[in-house]
């Protein structure tokens, strides 16, 4: 391929030709040459939840930006960022009633592991400062959310600098790390976090981070229904904070306002972004069991972190916004009713030789690729088929998200699909037929 002509901007991928987009409205894009693409991932990473060109959002923006520029949080209060911890405190689990804002994904699940950290420390349990995950999991891009996160692909380049944590592994039916069959396995995954916290010292460990349903680094992988209940009594027993990562889960994409709630599990802290704003602004938030914050204020210990866009009222007032607007028009709802169609639309797929496994919840699937679909065996990384698939998609207007590493963390591709929650049944036909053209094409090279 060319290599990149876009100036002084640096580009991810240094041969990939990337259109310049135009403008959006609804489920599409558009680039400058007015071809349209069906926004299938919602930015590519379950971001655009209510679609393109909302008026309202437009409105609040427009309204904010000439009121004000910046309030420093550490100096000032705002209404926005109020109301936005008051709602967000209103749709949220029960007891989950103080809110932490933040600009991004990332920056929610570290600020989740320091609160995790600093209320065991206010507690007198200075020991406890390890944070388990799990392997096959991403939590963020800084060097922080790698260091705790699972996806060996995005870790390895920078696996010095981390403060490394201990891994389990994922729960993954299609491909069980311990060789079992569901429901004869004992849900052997979820015990494993047991075993992992005796090991290492149930005075040593701080939290647990787990996506409910996993997305980049599995391709919308859900845990059976015992899975989070168990993990749920776990860290109860061993006094250990449970994180949920929703930062794709949150606002209404499974099917439930929050990932957690499809299993009426109450986590102590919830690292939440993308759908929180709908992408217009970049913004996150962490959700906060209220006895965490109230031993806090109760010690006079005030929390050390923050960052200068935390709380910024223009953003604030734009997450208001979006999640009123997923309210109003009922998008968890539609979500799940749709997401109902969209897997058994997509099911259709394995026809193909290819497609091993589709899996999701709600407006969240994944299409697991594979060599051989009687032993699983997955295409080596060389091969990038999930990428040719997501190029074939482009090329006839669809926009997907190929990932890789779902095996073992390297080998393994899938495809995850996001699209916003406001599409409709025929748009969903659309997508499930470029899909089908495009492993179909990509299918025959492999065949030659």
């Amino acid at each position: 391929m060319r290599k990149q002509t876009h100036g002084a901007l640096i580009f991810r991928d240094f041969e990939r030709q990337y259109p310049f987009i135009s403008h959006g409205d609804g489920i599409y894009l558009f680039d400058e040459g007015g071809k349209r693409y069906i926004d299938g991932s919602s930015g590519s990473a379950a971001v655009s939840n209510i679609g393109h060109g909302v008026k309202e959002i437009v409105s609040v923006i427009e309204t904010e930006a000439k009121r004000l520029a910046y309030c420093p949080s550490h100096y000032f209060a705002n209404r926005s960022a109020i109301e936005l911890a008051d709602l967000l405190a209103e749709v949220a689990p029960d007891g989950l009633n103080k809110v932490w804002l933040v600009s991004d994904g990332s920056e929610a699940t570290e600020s989740a592991v320091k609160l995790a950290r600093q209320y065991h420390l206010e507690k007198g349990n200075g020991t406890k400062s390890v944070v388990i995950s799990r392997w096959q999991s991403y939590h963020g891009a800084t060097l922080g959310a790698l260091g705790f996160g699972g996806l060996t692909l995005r870790r390895k380049k920078y696996l010095p600098l981390f403060v490394d944590s201990p891994h389990i592994p994922a729960a993954y039916c299609y491909r069980c790390y311990f060789q079992k069959e569901y429901p004869s396995c004992g849900i052997l995954c979820a015990w494993s976090l047991e075993k992992t916290i005796r090991e290492v010292g149930p005075e040593n460990v701080a939290a647990f981070i787990a996506e409910p349903v996993v997305g980049a680094a599995l391709g919308a992988v859900p845990p059976v229904d015992e899975y989070f209940p168990i993990i749920r009594d776990i860290c109860n027993r061993y006094d250990v904070l449970l994180i949920a990562d929703e930062v794709m889960t949150g606002f209404g994409r499974i099917g439930e306002m929050f990932g957690m709630d499809h299993w009426k599990v109450k986590p102590d802290l919830m690292a939440c972004a993308k759908g929180i704003s709908g992408g217009y602004v970049p913004l996150g938030a962490v959700l906060v069991d209220g006895k965490i914050v109230d031993l806090m204020e109760a010690n006079k210990s005030n929390i050390v972190s923050g960052h200068t866009y935390s709380a910024h009222h223009l953003i604030a007032a734009v997450g208001v916004e979006a999640i009123k607007y997923i309210l109003k028009h009922d998008l968890v709802s539609k979500a799940r009713e749709n997401g109902e169609y969209f897997l058994q639309e997509l099911t259709k797929l394995t026809i193909h030789p290819i497609v091993g496994d589709i899996r999701g919840m709600g407006l969240f699937a994944g299409i697991e690729l594979v060599k051989n679909k009687a032993t699983k065996e997955a295409f080596a990384p060389g091969e990038q088929i999930g990428a040719r698939i997501g190029g074939e998609a482009l090329k006839r207007g669809l926009i997907t998200y190929p990932g890789s590493g779902s095996v073992d963390g390297v080998m393994g591709d899938h495809i995850l699909m996001a699209p916003p929650l406001i599409i409709e049944r025929s748009e969903i036909d659309q997508i499930v037929s470029i899909l089908d053209e495009s492993i179909e094409y990509v299918q025959k090279g492999i065949s030659r």
